[in-house]
């Protein structure tokens, strides 16, 4: 399953020799046929798989094989779309846990999360709650329907339980929605738990979860009840790019706004949501065959491996000079540590810090920003392998030493 290798030469970075050794740390072992599913330039080390995802090569054949079938029959295959998508839907759901009536395929959580949002037809003076933690084209997209209220939380929260004290602390009386990350995307955080969302249920409060990372890292991703959530397919339950899923509770369904008009609004939800017309639907298609990868694969080893690759490299991170390591969840694949004050203060420094480390270490990581200084936010995935972290953690300190 190897696939050809880019013959093209590989991204510019200097050597700066051997990393040092782990000392007492132990290195894990490397998921076995892990890195060869996958088609990632050699000479980079992918420490970024909570971004953008990668998709596995069996996958991608899924839906060369699609794009070969519309090609080959536009016809047969475009007016099959909506029955198919109904059977790809299907099959998500029950890998996830959800009811196949009550989600929706779309291309995106950012998507997703302008959906929801129309669905709740907000006043200007309504009062959205959201986090400083929250992704920001989501959060830019409730500011634009109402009110904003963000919640400060501090990254160096201790657990869980402090969290859902400083948003349910946040609340007022005009407080309608709450928005929030199931996993936040920066510091890689349990924000919106059960405890919370059951919580805001109960106070009358409406709850739309940002799930972006829960579909394949999480094994119940839609736990919690909310009245919307969303998730990405493509990052860690291996889909093509331009696949999501939007779940929403039965008294929301029927207002729903369609992307597009389109012939299916007549089906209403999820149907209507689903169709745009003439479209490239062979991502969505293919999504199911990244879950199955997963489920023949171990989905419970793979993510207890990836937890355990991931907190190796974070390890190696902390023991950085001036480099704080944060809280983290023990199960999740992505660990953030706070940088030293002078790095990553705006979204322009981090950029060029993330572009630094890229360009002289071949390392692919996400900078954050945050006032009075940043953090890195590292992954780990099936193909990634220790020696890619001791990289990083050696090349990372030299580099910050010299700036």
């Amino acid at each position: 399953m190897s696939g050809p290798r880019p013959s093209g030469p590989p991204p510019a970075h200097r050597s700066s020799g051997p990393p040092p050794a782990p000392h007492a740390l132990a290195a894990p072992g490397v998921f076995p046929g892990g890195p060869e599913l996958f088609r990632l330039h050699p000479a980079v080390a992918h420490l970024n798989h909570g971004s953008f995802g990668a998709v596995p090569l069996p996958v991608a054949r899924v839906r060369q094989d699609l794009l070969a079938e519309a090609g080959s029959d536009p016809d047969a295959f475009f007016l099959a779309v909506p029955e198919r998508l109904a059977e790809a839907r299907a099959r998500i759901a029950a890998h996830l846990g959800a009811d196949p009536a009550g989600v929706a395929l779309v291309t995106n959580a950012t998507e997703a999360a302008n959906l929801a949002l129309d669905a709740l037809d907000l006043a200007p003076d309504d009062e959205i709650l959201v986090t400083d933690h929250g992704y920001g084209t989501v959060v830019d997209a409730a500011a634009r329907r109402a009110r904003v209220t963000t919640v400060t939380l501090d990254p160096a929260l201790p657990d869980e339980e402090a969290v859902r004290t400083a948003v349910l602390g946040a609340l007022t009386p005009r407080t309608r929605v709450a928005l929030l990350d199931q996993i936040s995307s920066p510091t890689a955080r349990t924000i919106a738990g059960p405890g919370l969302l059951a919580a805001l249920r109960e106070r009358g409060v409406t709850t739309v979860v940002d799930g972006a990372h829960a579909p394949g890292m999480l094994a119940e991703p839609l736990g919690g009840e909310p009245d919307f959530w969303f998730g990405n397919l493509h990052k860690w339950a291996y889909a093509p790019p331009g696949s999501a899923l939007l779940a929403v509770a039965r008294a929301h369904r029927a207002r729903v706004p369609a992307p597009v008009p389109s012939w299916e609004d007549e089906h209403g939800f999820p149907r209507a949501v689903e169709y745009r017309a003439t479209a490239d639907y062979t991502g969505l298609l293919a999504s199911p065959a990244g879950l199955d990868l997963l489920a023949r694969l171990d989905a419970v080893k793979l993510r207890a491996d990836n937890a355990e690759l991931v907190s190796y490299g974070y390890r190696l991170l902390a023991r950085l000079p001036g480099v704080t390591p944060l809280p983290y969840e023990a199960s999740l694949a992505m660990r953030s540590l706070r940088l030293p004050r002078r790095f990553a203060r705006t979204r322009a420094e981090a950029a060029a810090l993330r572009e630094e480390i890229a360009a002289r270490l071949g390392c692919r990581v996400l900078i954050w920003p945050w006032p009075g200084g940043g953090g890195i936010r590292i992954s780990a995935q099936i193909y990634n392998r220790p020696e890619e972290y001791e990289r990083l953690a050696a090349g990372l300190g030299r580099l910050l030493d010299s700036v």
